[in-house]
This record gives structure tokens, C-alpha cells and sequence, in this order.
């Protein structure tokens, strides 16, 4: 870990009321929350301040809390997912990204444990997929080509959902878009030839948002190997029918 995370982990275990230094330390109101307390406190709070946290009306609080429940959730694993669940749709967009952060950390303890709630949650609602998308696309943890594929098949789920959407102007939805608009790219540069297939397929659909997603995707640098036959198999595509989707 960092020397400023170390320094808040040591801080920390000197106070007895952790939430004034907490709001001193936020960053908020800022562009950008303190990330590296955030991870401090993930690591040194005891399960029944997290829980606590977790719930507070004060953002940064909710994000420490919510972030921190990752670590006890091989603990209590049915009661922190629900919860977590819960929380994927939350209004206040810091707890969300706190959600993405547990779920994280649930994948580097168990892998297996996160692909098998990600299945589930790949069929809810729209930020509830986004926060499995932003949980399950982190390079830290594609380094299992099995688990690899196992995520891309939870993409091309979600990915089909979004075709079909019909509220495209929900912020759900935007949210949704925009981390399938990273999350393919991350899993691809994983496992470059499991993903090829699945990426032609959608390289090939019509519906805007997932052309959108997928031209935003062709642009990360760690596509640039599959990017030539890419381009190549959506030029070669039959047309298709105006308004018709990927299957």
C-alpha cells in the first residue's frame, strides 16, 4: 500500500471518534474524494463501523463503509451482497463507485464467489449491471483465463440488455453505457482471443449505443492487437435492416 494509506491506517488506530478526521480528510466538497482514506479505512475499521458507515447520509462516510464491506464479505457473504445489492442504487454516485470498490475486493479473496453473484446481478436493473461490469473489469483480476471467460459471457449478457433497453435517457442507463464503454476492452486484453468472437459479433450490430460502446472500446490502447481484424469483420458485415440488433 501507498505511505499516505499507511499514514491514515496509523492515524486512524489513535482516535477513538474516526468521523471528524474523516470529513477533515475527504476531499469534499472537491472534484475528487480522498481514495487513499478511503482504502484506510476499508482496511482498519472494525465490521460494525463499516456497517455503520455504510448507511450514513454523509456521502463520504457511505463510500468508506460501503467500499470497507468487501473486506467481510466471505464473512457474511449472504447479508454484505444483499446490502451491497442495495446499494448498487443508490442515488449519490461516490457509494456506487464504493460498491464497485467492495466488489473488487471480493474478487481478489475469491474470484469464484464474485463471477457467481455477477451472473445474477448481470440480469437486474441497469445499475445494478453497472456496478457488476465495474466489479468484474479490473485487470487485477482477469489474470485466470477461465475467470476471463467467464466475464465475457456476463458482458454479452449485459451488452444484450442494453440493446433492448427502451428508457435510453435514464441516468441507469448512461451509467450502464458508459462502463460497458471500458469494461470489454479490460476483459478483452485478458484473454484477446475468447473475446475476439464475442466482440465481432457486436462490432457487427446497429443499435447506437452498443456501436458507441464498442467504438469507444476499439479506442483504448490495449486494443490496438485486435483492433485491424475488428474494424475489418464490422467493414465486411452484411447490412443490416435500420433499427435491427445483435442477437
Amino acid at each position: 500500500m501507498s505511505p499516505r494509506v499507511e499514514k491514515y491506517r496509523t492515524e486512524l488506530r489513535g482516535l477513538d471518534d474516526w468521523e471528524p478526521y474523516l470529513k477533515k480528510h475527504s476531499g469534499l466538497p472537491g472534484p475528487r474524494a480522498n481514495l487513499e482514506l478511503v482504502v484506510a479505512v476499508a482496511e482498519e475499521a472494525d465490521p460494525d463501523r463499516l456497517w455503520r458507515y455504510s448507511a450514513s447520509s454523509d456521502e463520504f462516510l457511505a463510500l468508506c463503509g460501503t467500499a470497507g464491506l468487501g473486506r467481510i464479505a466471505l464473512l457474511e457473504p449472504d447479508t454484505v451482497m444483499a446490502w451491497l445489492h442495495e446499494l448498487a442504487s443508490d442515488p449519490r454516485w461516490r457509494v456506487r463507485e464504493g460498491v464497485a470498490m467492495a466488489l473488487q475486493r471480493v474478487g481478489r479473496e475469491s474470484m469464484a464467489k464474485l463471477i457467481a453473484d455477477m451472473k445474477t446481478w448481470a440480469r437486474d436493473n441497469p445499475y445494478v449491471q453497472r456496478a457488476a461490469v465495474a466489479g468484474l473489469c479490473e485487470p487485477a483480476l482477469l489474470k485466470n483465463n477461465s475467470d476471463t471467460v467467464a466475464v465475457l459471457a456476463i458482458l454479452d449478457t449485459i451488452t444484450r440488455s442494453l440493446a433492448a433497453a427502451t428508457d435510453r435517457d435514464s441516468d441507469g442507463f448512461k451509467v450502464l453505457r458508459q462502463a460497458l464503454g471500458y469494461g470489454w476492452s479490460v476483459a478483452a486484453a485478458a484473454a484477446p482471443q475468447n473475446a475476439k468472437p464475442y466482440l465481432e459479433k457486436w462490432m457487427r450490430a446497429t443499435d447506437k449505443d452498443v456501436v458507441w460502446v464498442m467504438k469507444t472500446n476499439l479506442g483504448k490502447s490495449r486494443m490496438a492487437g485486435l483492433r485491424p481484424s475488428l474494424e475489418a469483420a464490422a467493414r465486411s458485415a452484411p447490412a443490416r435492416r435500420r433499427g435491427s440488433r445483435a442477437k
